[in-house]
């Protein structure tokens, strides 16, 4: 069952991100990080997760300004890895206050660690996608799939400085 689980979070949606590692006749790089998953009660899921499946908490973030916590939890095989690239994990999502998930609004995003995070969103906007969350901090960036999949890009090592186009652009949609 877990190599199933492993599947599943790990190489699914690389399949259907193939297209952002080739553009233009050039290699985009990039680095799947993690799946995003809203938990309705955090003890319940991790039970399910760590004791059930097996997946071990490799880290855990709490924000009170922002009332969540982030835990995140790497399979047995992928453990060493996660530890030392922080990849590829599920985090799971725990919003202290109670939200009904409707929709599908329990899957958060998919997140890929990239090279340069103005040249891809350029050239994604070149290509047609629109930038949902703009890259203005020079670090982060939300682009949505045609299926209406949120996909979270972050800037590898430090955040780029602050440039134009990015630093001014608003939000377009939600991500």
């Amino acid at each position: 069952m877990l190599q199933t689980i492993e599947y599943f979070f790990l190489f699914i949606p690389l399949m259907h991100l193939t297209r952002f590692w080739v553009t233009n006749e050039r290699e985009i790089g990039m680095r799947y990080l993690h799946t995003m998953v809203r938990v309705q009660d955090m003890d319940k899921s991790l039970d399910f997760y760590c004791n059930k499946l097996g997946m071990v908490e490799v880290r855990r973030r709490e924000s009170e300004r922002g009332r969540f916590t982030l835990i995140f939890l790497a399979a047995s095989k992928d453990l060493e890895q996660a530890n030392e690239t922080q990849a590829p994990m599920l985090e799971l999502t725990y919003n202290w206050d109670p939200e009904e998930y409707t929709g599908g609004r329990n899957f958060g995003h998919l997140a890929y660690r990239v090279d340069n995070i103005y040249e891809l969103c350029q050239s994604l906007m070149d290509a047609g996608v629109t930038i949902n969350r703009p890259p203005r901090d020079g670090y982060m960036a939300f682009i949505r799939s045609p299926d209406g999949i949120s996909i979270e890009l972050l800037q590898e090592g430090d955040p780029l400085p602050a440039q134009e186009p990015w630093a001014s652009m608003k939000n377009t949609g939600s991500w």
